[in-house]
């Protein structure tokens, strides 16, 4: 409460009465975080205020900063794990770039697990059972191993069958299978130093995830007549018709080394890390039963991440009226990404039809006469992206520094700086073999089949015009006064400004902009050695091979209040990123691009209040007008759109939460219940589709018992 920022403290028992299992979770206790996820388990995007990314390319890094006990987590795969056994999570809204470094311009989710207890053994071990089968199994132990070295493990393991039903096959998705384990060695030689060894592991494999079909479009007549199936226009279903189940895999693994010295009038903490993520998924994209795509090569996806991570910091610990921090921060961390999509028995049938609803029934078959090509050679079962590879190496270095002054005893001054320096090297080699997406149509006078026209060749790159390097630093900031009303309120004013490094797009999606296209024809550059179709090969697949680095700001007034029995927290913000790195769906990809401005003006409110001893109300709101100030670059399935002067999709204007607690001693055991309610006003879910197509509002209650 005493201190002045916009941060949502969620304590430990909160986390155990709400039933929160994971950080997807926290999204009910704080109205200010959303999670979406989207067709896979690591497809997961956590926002703050209305700004967040980085779900479905690894090469987009999130706008939400996730640290567990200080080491940072650079992709949200490695984040989904349930919890251990926590002493606090922290969700700081707004740009935290000056303290957090790298890629925190949205916010920050801070988690604080347990440390070894050195002053005698605990434990606990617990189960949970549901519907669907579901089985959950925690544990914990800790404990001193002499008088300064001590210990604890703790794991979970979480299995539940799964809900949504495939028509086809007669199987299920949406399942439950998935463990963790953590280990903690702590040693304190004496009242100075402290020394904590962590290591952890985590590992997801599930059938995942089933989506609901919104609109069942004119194509779906087609997948009919070819012997398949898709539900129609129903955004509540718990089924779907697949020709194989989607799959998702996710192995985690890391060990941290935490030092802190304390020198009287300075402490010295030193958190170095190193770790690994490989994540698996392949799914049934077309998301119908007709085999548009083949199972063995179905959209298979298969990252590598590495990363390493040292941070050193200095802090005062005087009791003067200057307080303050200074440290670096290093990071490195390699992504390889290899990928597989290949075109099912049912495509080029598929096309035809199309064709001959448009009027031009055979066109394919003409089109293999005229250039001597075998029947059936263009869209041949199995053509397609043979092999994908995508790499890229990211090296970052940050220096920061921020102090509190006391300019009197009410009054204080924070200031602090960030300066960040980003180097990334990307590349990309694609083998295709689809003859019939490198054709240059409009040269043979084949224009109209352009709309037929999919998977063209994606340019290899590093190469003579794209060097496949961005080098970004950039310096971010924090202002802010606070003061003591009285000894229960104070207020506070600030400005703060955040910083995210350039974002590379691995993914068949990428291409060079056209005029790097032209260039590279002209210099005769090699750069489709995958492609078999000769000197005529001349489309290419065009759009954007990274997004701009974006920059935020935020402009806050807040008041925090601690009475007997009443606490109140409130934030008036207004906030924007210019060149938000968005990656707007396109109807058959999606597209990475940098949206001019968008801006979020919001109003945030936490209210807590104990009526008598065990009995706890709580009520939580944020209310936010989210805004594309300018973003005429977006794409959408028709093509290049001016979204400027729109509202983003996803960003509900208002979501609350409201609680009641109340905790007793039964049979002399602690014991609670909990009820909650939280509400999602109706917001549209995709920026190109229609509110009335795809609208999205929640109204969930939550309620559990314990003792």
């Amino acid at each position: 409460q005493e201190i002045p920022i916009a941060v949502s403290v969620v304590t430990a028992e909160t986390i155990e009465q709400a039933q929160v299992l994971d950080i997807k979770d926290l999204q009910t206790l704080v109205p200010s975080l959303r999670v979406t996820q989207l067709q896979g388990s690591a497809q997961t995007n956590f926002i703050i205020r209305g700004f967040g990314n980085g779900a479905n390319n690894a090469g987009i890094e999130p706008s939400v900063g996730v640290f567990i006990d200080g080491v940072y987590r650079s992709r949200v795969g490695s984040a989904l794990a349930d919890l251990p056994k926590l002493e606090r999570i922290e969700v700081l809204r707004g740009p935290q770039s000056t303290l957090f470094g790298k890629n925190a311009s949205a916010g920050v989710i801070s988690v604080t697990t347990a440390k070894p207890d050195l002053t005698g053994f605990s434990g606990s071990v617990g189960a949970t059972v549901g519907n669907y089968s579901q089985t959950i199994v925690r544990g914990d132990v800790s404990g001193p191993l002499s008088d300064n070295f001590g210990f604890s493990l703790s794991g979970s393991v979480n299995e539940r069958d799964g809900y949504f039903d495939n028509l086809t096959l007669g199987t299920d998705s949406n399942e439950l299978d998935r463990w963790n384990f953590r280990g903690q060695l702590l040693w304190a030689p004496s009242d100075r130093m402290e020394v904590r060894l962590i290591t952890d592991a985590e590992e997801i494999d599930e059938v995942c995830c089933g989506v609901a079909n919104l609109v069942d479009g004119p194509t779906g007549g087609v997948v009919r007549m070819l012997g398949g199936d898709l539900v129609s226009n129903d955004p509540f279903t718990y089924g779907n018709y697949l020709d194989f189940d989607p799959r998702n895999e996710i192995e985690t693994q890391g060990t941290s080394l935490h030092i802190d010295y304390d020198f009287s009038n300075v402490t010295l903490t030193s958190i170095t890390a190193f770790r690994t993520l490989d994540q698996f998924q392949s799914g049934d994209v077309d998301y119908t039963s007709a085999r548009l795509i083949l199972p063995e090569a179905g959209d298979f996806r298969n990252t590598e991440i590495e990363t390493f991570t040292q941070e050193i910091r200095l802090a005062s610990n005087g009791d003067g009226p200057l307080q303050w921090v200074a440290g670096a921060f290093y990071f490195n961390e390699e992504v390889v990404q290899d990928e597989t999509f290949g075109l099912g028995p049912d495509f080029r049938s598929y096309v035809d039809i199309l064709l001959a609803a448009a009027g031009a029934p055979g066109a394919l078959g003409g089109v293999e006469a005229a250039l001597g090509l075998p029947a059936g050679a263009i869209y041949a079962t199995g053509t397609g992206n043979q092999s994908e590879r995508y790499t890229l190496d990211d090296e970052t270095l940050s220096l920061f520094v921020q102090f509190d002054y006391d300019l009197t005893d009410a009054l204080t001054l924070t200031a602090g700086m960030n300066h960040t320096q980003s180097e990334k090297d990307a590349s990309a080699n694609v083998v295709n073999d689809n003859l019939f997406g490198a054709l240059p149509l409009d040269a043979l006078g084949l224009g109209a089949l352009s709309s037929v026209q999919f998977l063209p060749p994606v340019i290899t790159y590093p190469n003579s015009v794209e060097d496949g390097k961005s080098d970004d630093s950039d310096t971010t900031y924090t202002v802010r006064l606070a003061y003591d009303l009285t000894s229960e309120i104070n207020i506070y004013a600030g400005v703060s400004t955040g910083f995210k490094a350039t974002s590379w797009n691995l993914s068949q999606d990428s291409g060079p902009i056209p005029a790097d296209v032209a260039r590279l024809l002209a210099a005769a550059d090699p750069v489709l050695p995958n492609v078999g179709f000769g000197p005529g090969a001349a489309t290419f697949a065009v759009g954007t091979r990274f997004a701009d680095p974006e920059e935020s700001l935020v402009y806050e007034l807040g008041l925090k209040g601690q009475w007997n029995t009443v606490s109140l927290n409130m934030a008036i913000f207004m906030q924007e990123i210019d060149g938000f790195q968005s990656n707007v769906f396109s109807g058959t990809g999606f597209n990475l691009a940098n949206a001019g401005k968008q801006s979020t003006d919001g109003v945030e409110v936490e209210l807590t209040w104990l009526p008598v001893d065990g009995l706890r109300i709580g009520f939580a709101a944020t209310w936010l007008d989210p805004l594309y100030d300018s973003f005429p670059g977006a794409l959408g399935p028709d093509g290049p759109m001016d979204l400027s002067g729109e509202k983003p999709s996803g960003i509900p204007e208002l979501s609350t939460n409201t609680n009641i607690s109340y905790s007793f001693d039964l049979l002399g055991a602690y014991s609670y219940v909990r009820l909650e309610h939280v509400y999602e006003e109706d917001v549209q879910v995709v920026d190109n589709i229609p509110s009335s197509i795809a609208g999205r509002e929640v109204n969930t209650v939550n309620a559990s018992a314990g003792m």
